[in-house]
């Protein structure tokens, strides 16, 4: 199971799964990657026992067997380093080991969060900006729609349902579907990942994310406003300045630094895969690497908050912060972390944080 030239042989040559659903090697083989596997699912039983097997093995490797090998003894816990200068969008990363790259949807995986447990008798509690990379993106495009939905508190994949699906009764598998397309957007899916995520065809994918272009114009001319500035200038920023620079590969894109950002025609260029892959992430960068300077600005001030307090911050994972909460200080800290974290910045809509305690780090969700 662990080889993929046995794996290959099994899949395609003895089973005769289909081989345009991969792609060939250098080998002579076919690849079994997960992009691969996602496809041939529900060609052959076995495929769904790879998958779960790579799952399962993946989890033993990385958390099962090594994270007791990683206790200190004097401290008898576990202490992951934080990286402030690694990551392309300006966030902590977390190594030795890593803690933010714990999973959470499976079975196995949420019996592993669980066995992160707090000092005896404290809680663990769980802090997170809900939905913060939205709220990023109507702020930053102004699209109106989005904006007020978010400032009447109310729920923006009903209302990216309603607008594609162009009715008011929407389900719940139609509000996963307006969940999709709307984080989708802003890393860049197109047609051909929103499809696999969706079950459509291609082309009616096509439609809704055209749909979608037509129902929020601000965020499509933003997105596109991101990636000329991005050739213009050589970099975005963030809400607060900071910025990602890019070094476009194509001779045709570097011709165009200096130029006037609302002079350059995305249409009329011809862009390769590369630089494609950081036209994408231009039009992100500002949005994530915002998201990453708010949770920042927010754990300085907790910092401020927590010193009259026994309980402490221990982790940031992404749009999250774990707390240590003694059990006769969580009435009064609750609403003052959610608050602290909310008013970090102030943007065109309000921020939204969701505060959960709970005697494990499954508990606290």
């Amino acid at each position: 199971m662990g080889s993929p030239k046995q794996l290959s042989e099994l899949l395609f040559d003895k089973l005769g799964l289909d081989k345009r659903k991969s792609r060939k090697l250098k080998s002579g083989g076919y690849s079994t990657d997960a992009a691969t596997l996602e496809k041939l699912q529900g060609d052959h039983a076995v495929v769904d026992l790879v998958v779960e097997h790579r799952t399962l093995s993946k989890l033993k490797s990385t958390y099962v067997d090594a994270l007791p090998a990683l206790v200190r003894p004097d401290t008898e816990r576990v202490h992951t380093d934080f990286n402030q200068a690694v990551t392309t969008t300006g966030r902590l990363s977390s190594s030795n080991p890593n803690l933010q790259n714990i999973p959470i949807r499976t079975a196995f995986s949420r019996q592993i969060r669980a066995a992160f447990i707090p000092a005896e008798d404290w809680l663990l509690v769980s802090a997170d900006y809900s939905q913060i990379e939205l709220r990023i993106l109507a702020h930053l495009s102004g699209e109106p729609v989005l904006v007020e939905t978010y400032r009447n508190q109310e729920d923006v994949h009903t209302l990216t349902a309603r607008l594609l699906f162009e009715k008011d009764q929407i389900t719940p598998e139609e509000r996963r579907l307006g969940k999709v397309i709307n984080f989708g957007v802003i890393y860049g899916m197109g047609a051909s990942r929103f499809a696999r995520e969706s079950g459509f065809s291609r082309s009616d994918a096509k439609v809704f994310i055209d749909r979608f272009n037509q129902r929020y114009p601000n965020v499509f001319a933003y997105l596109q406003q991101m990636q000329r500035e991005a050739i213009a200038h050589g970099y975005v920023q963030t809400i607060m300045g900071r910025r990602r620079y890019f070094n476009f590969e194509s001779r045709a894109l570097r011709s165009l630094k200096g130029s006037d950002p609302s002079e350059i025609d995305l249409g009329a260029l011809k862009i390769r895969s590369f630089d494609a892959a950081y036209l994408r992430a231009a039009a992100n960068a500002p949005i994530q690497g915002s998201s990453a300077d708010i949770i920042k600005v927010a754990m300085i001030q907790l910092h401020e908050l927590l010193k009259t307090y026994q309980a402490r911050l221990l982790l940031q994972v992404h749009d999250e912060l774990i707390f240590e909460v003694p059990p006769d200080e969580w009435q009064e800290l609750q609403p003052k972390i959610a608050h602290t974290m909310e008013a970090a910045v102030s943007l065109k809509v309000p921020l939204r944080v969701e505060a959960h305690a709970g005697a494990n780090w499954m508990a606290a969700k």
